[in-house]
């Protein structure tokens, strides 16, 4: 049966995963990452990195190596699909997501987990049927859905996810191979200032990663990638130590001051409440007029050009703000 999916960082930390550390391996390191422990267990910043030693766009977790993958989501995103035997339509679906890791060009891996080999992790996850999807970043779980979900619905709710990913300066991608459908020319290096501006990112220079990318779209306008990136980055700044639940109460408090809406709409978008942004902003861009209605709808279209604009949620945000207009 299928379920509606959950997505947002105020999930996390809803599976417990400390059960696994007695059951990993001896090469499993210190528990979650956090520490320096977990950190050097992860390839070098910017390369193409994923699981230790796996390569491709998925591997296969197990009771004994589960601590090892954890420690790999403090680079990549993961996602993990618990399936069984049993249940041929939810090792049909760990297809369906490993597909879409594929057209990710290694955005995230997936870890596919057999829950009937392995019991440790059916109960650490607290399984009750599967298939069951769940993302990890920083060694986190993100709880996305259970049951089987159409390929367009696991596009949109990981679209969510690695907005969080991003959000979070977890970045890298894994090495795709021959047998992910990817040819040996297809995985190519990031062009050098995409490069040095996901480098800053995971060191927690903002300012730098943005100079770079601005450098990028100067040298070439129509970098698609380079203004998704610059856009997320913004995002990252704006809302780098701000208060939730504060910005909440001030929102809600005053309905039509710009500033409190549009810091609400960021933080919305970078939880994956994507549609919760937009329709935030469109009601302001309705309610307000002048400077303020405009300030209200260039912001919007920021947030249109971080999530991407093939997306259909922004194609159907960019409709509703047109009849907002007009």
């Amino acid at each position: 049966m299928t379920e509606q999916p959950n997505t947002g960082a105020g999930l996390r930390g809803a599976v417990d995963l400390s059960g696994l550390q007695g059951a990993a391996g001896a090469g499993a390191g210190a528990g979650m990452p956090g520490g320096a422990g977990g950190a050097s267990a992860v390839g070098g910043a910017g390369g193409a990195t994923g699981v230790p030693g796996r390569s491709g766009a998925v591997v296969e977790g197990t009771d004994a190596n589960f601590q090892e993958i954890a420690n790999a989501s403090l680079k990549v995103p993961l996602v993990a699909v618990l399936w069984a035997a049993q249940l041929p339509e939810s090792r049909d679906y760990l297809d369906t997501v490993v597909k879409v890791a594929v057209g990710s060009e290694g955005r995230f891996q997936v870890v596919s987990i057999n829950v009937e080999a392995n019991p440790g992790l059916m109960r650490a996850f607290q399984v009750q049927s599967v298939p069951v999807t769940i993302g990890l970043v920083q060694g986190q779980p993100v709880p996305m859905f259970a049951g089987v979900q159409p390929e367009q619905t696991v596009k949109q709710v990981l679209d969510e996810f690695l907005a969080i990913a991003v959000q979070q300066g977890v970045v890298d991608r894994v090495q795709l191979g021959d047998g992910d459908g990817a040819g040996e020319d297809e995985e190519k290096p990031l062009p050098p200032l995409h490069q040095e501006a996901f480098d800053a990112i995971e060191k927690g220079d903002l300012d730098a990663a943005a100079r770079a990318y601005k450098t990028a779209l100067k040298q070439d306008p129509n970098d698609n990638d380079a203004e998704i990136g610059l856009a997320q980055v913004g995002l990252m700044q704006r809302t780098q130590g701000v208060d939730l639940q504060a910005a909440r109460e001030k929102a809600a408090a005053a309905p039509l001051d710009v500033d409190a809406q549009i810091m609400v709409a960021d933080l919305d978008l970078l939880g994956g409440h994507v549609e919760d942004a937009f329709t935030r902003l469109i009601d302001l861009v309705r309610a307000t007029g002048g400077e303020e209605r405009e300030r209200a709808r260039a912001h919007l279209l920021e947030l249109f050009a971080v999530v991407g604009n093939a997306d259909e949620r922004v194609r159907k945000g960019r409709t509703a703000l047109m009849s907002a207009l007009f």
